[in-house]
Order: structure tokens, then sequence, then C-alpha cells
């Protein structure tokens, strides 16, 4: 896949749990679970606006575009 999801890094980073934030941006935990493994085939700009206000990141913290066949990056990144 070309769109990598980055959104378990942000969590980390800003020490906040899954639950709270589907609590905070409105979606069902599974739901958030689906977009954290990029599995999701879309989301809405409103979902990811109200991740970013409360991640306070930018949407490139969170989407990455990787050419096919390009080697993942590594984590230290």
């Amino acid at each position: 896949m070309a769109i990598i999801v980055n959104l378990d890094v942000m969590l980390a980073r800003r020490k906040v749990s899954s639950k709270e934030l589907a609590e905070a941006v409105g979606i069902t935990a599974q739901n958030l679970s689906i977009l954290k493994t990029g599995k999701a085939k879309a989301i809405r700009f409103s979902t990811l606006e109200a991740v970013c206000a409360f991640l306070a990141c930018q949407p490139g913290d969170i989407l990455e575009y990787r050419p096919d066949g390009d080697a993942p990056a590594s984590k230290g990144d």
C-alpha cells in the first residue's frame, strides 16, 4: 500500500490511548483500530481534522506516501 498510517506513532508520542482518542474524536474503537492498522480504505476530512486537533499535529504526521516497492522507513525516522 502506498499510503502508510502512522497514527500509532503519534499516539505514543502524545502518550494518548486509542480509547481516549476514539472518545474525543467520536468514532468507535473498532474504526480507530481499522485506521491504525492501515486497513481503512478512506478517512473523512472531518475525522482527520478532529484527530489532528486532538493530537496537535499535522495530517503529514499521521499519513505518509510511500511508492509501492519502497522499503519501510525505520521507526526512528
